[in-house]
């Protein structure tokens, strides 16, 4: 399987299981939870075809790991950024570093600087331990700007933080007073 091929199923897999089940009939579980087989079956009515072994290519070659099997790789899920509202993690609050970062572009600056980091049609604001990553998520739309956040004031203040198997930060909303622009 090429990169290119991997790369449009992935793509697909992110349409699916956290956005938009419906658009193959698929059923998710309370905690964002699919069956295997259903959804390589299903797949098929919108002409993407792949195999278990090429799914499992695709879930543990993702430079996010946005995907994850259970322990017998009978179900999948995304491991967060759903826009699904039914979806619960079964996340735990955890303590996060002092400083997380979160990668942006110029044309949400604004926007930012007047309400904060919000989740939108999210369930949660997507955060990053690191300077790389958080550059990464920005570069996709064009140039990155990346913002500071002040993660351990935040706790301090009551804010709950989550960490995805995948090691996003994940949080409710950043106020603009937590936010370094640079």
């Amino acid at each position: 399987m090429t990169d290119k091929d991997k790369k449009h199923i992935s793509k697909f897999l992110s349409l699916v299981l956290r956005h938009r089940p419906e658009y193959i009939g698929l059923p998710l579980n309370t905690n964002g939870w699919a069956n295997v087989d259903e959804l390589i079956e299903k797949s098929r009515t919108r002409h993407m075809n792949f195999s278990s072994e090429e799914l499992a290519e695709v879930v543990a070659t993702n430079d996010k790991q946005r995907f994850a099997f259970n322990d017998d790789k009978s179900m999948i899920r995304a491991n967060q950024g759903h826009s699904v509202k039914t979806i619960d993690l079964q996340l735990e609050a955890i303590k996060p570093p002092e400083f997380l970062y979160h990668g942006t572009v110029e044309k949400f600056i604004s926007s930012i600087q007047q309400s904060g980091l919000q989740k939108r049609s999210r369930q949660h604001v997507h955060l990053s331990e690191d300077l790389e990553t958080a550059t990464k998520v920005g570069s996709r739309r064009g140039e990155a700007i990346i913002l500071k956040i002040d993660s351990g004031t935040m706790f301090k203040n009551g804010f709950t933080f989550y960490r995805s198997e995948n090691n996003v930060w994940l949080t409710n909303h950043v106020p603009v007073e937590f936010i370094e622009f640079k």
